[in-house]
């Protein structure tokens, strides 16, 4: 009986020093499983796409007597990211304040007014910078010409442009680059201006006919859309962009036939754009054959099915052949896409 005793009073007090341990081993995996903030630790968690834990570790780090370096600057780009742009600025500002020579800093800040549609209070910062963002994806030479171009600094721009592919300023490459990005912001007569100067200095150079040839189609000057990328054709003559681009100036010119020869041409070079069969479709429907145009059309359509411009033009394809059902279900689905596609009013 005594030896029953003792192993009995052995294990309760086995059983009670392992209980009294297990808030201890409880506490040592919480903080295993938990570590301190971390400037490290925010980094990866944002690398990651956590980003609302990595923001959680800098406001712990932020809270500290000494806020650690690069705090603001990891902040800013995180909200960037999230597309929270005034408080992105603020974080910036800060991390600037904190060291002047905050390069990243000072670059996205600029970055985000330009976003804002602030170009001339962009230009200070993009122009005191010059430092790429690798974790954003912005080289500041492209930002800064934008902003330049915005304000009426097109010379400067170019420089920028220039700049960003390693182009001297004057070659002709840097003005047929100029010429490209400004018709993208439709600045229409400084992308003509451009490229006619790369064709002075390099009248060989392919793609400075084209576009002088796509800014006359943009203001509508049909005979010398159609002149330039003749010129084009005879330099780059197994380009598609340019067949298709010739393909709409001939049909806006009632040539169908000449529309149709550029247009197929198009397609047999790059059979993966949309652009040239629609504009076949159109070009056949012009010609009063409307079989040809659905075949074209419905290929357009099953590569890209929410383009609104196409059902209609199935529509019509389908009206002239007799098939008014299908006619009035392509009109109806047209007409749906385009008010869903419909930007919403200023304010609403």
């Amino acid at each position: 009986m005594a030896h029953l005793r003792i192993c009995a009073l052995f294990l309760l007090l086995t059983s009670v020093a392992a209980a009294a341990q297990l808030p201890q081993a409880d506490a040592s995996a919480a903080s295993q499983e938990a570590p301190l903030p971390s400037f490290e630790t925010a980094q990866g968690l944002a690398s990651k796409g956590r980003l609302d834990q990595a923001l959680a570790q800098l406001d712990h780090l932020a809270a500290q007597a000494q806020e650690p370096a690069g705090v603001e600057r990891l902040r800013g780009i995180i909200l960037y990211q999230k597309e929270q742009f005034p408080q992105a600025i603020e974080a910036f500002s800060k991390a600037e304040t904190q060291d002047s020579g905050d390069r990243e800093s000072i670059e996205m800040h600029g970055v985000i007014l330009f976003r804002q549609g602030h170009s001339p209070e962009a230009i200070p910062f993009l122009e005191k910078a010059h430092a790429a963002v690798e974790r954003a994806n912005i080289d500041p030479q492209y930002v800064l010409g934008l902003c330049y171009a915005d304000v009426g600094r097109y010379d400067d721009a170019r420089k920028a442009f220039a700049a960003q592919y390693g182009f001297e300023a004057e070659a002709a490459e840097a003005h047929l680059l100029a010429g490209r990005l400004f018709l993208r912001r439709e600045l229409v007569a400084e992308a003509a201006a451009e490229a006619r100067k790369a064709i002075a200095i390099n009248p060989a150079l392919p793609l400075a006919h084209q576009l002088v040839g796509e800014a006359a189609l943009a203001r509508g000057d049909i005979p010398g859309a159609i002149h330039e990328l003749e010129a084009e054709r005879q330099i780059n003559p197994l380009s598609a962009v340019l067949y298709d681009r010739l393909g709409d100036a001939y049909l806006r010119n009632e040539q169908y036939a000449q529309a149709r020869e550029a247009l197929n041409r198009a397609v047999l070079l790059e059979p993966n754009s949309t652009a040239p069969y629609i504009l076949l479709g159109q070009t056949f429907l012009k010609l009063k054959e409307p079989i040809q145009a659905l075949h074209y059309l419905d290929r357009a359509l099953k590569m890209d099915p929410s383009n609104y411009i196409t059902h209609n033009l199935m529509g019509q394809a389908y009206k002239a052949t007799g098939q008014l059902a299908e006619a009035n279900r392509e009109f109806k689905v047209g007409v749906e896409l385009q008010h869903s596609q419909r930007p919403a009013a200023a304010g609403k």
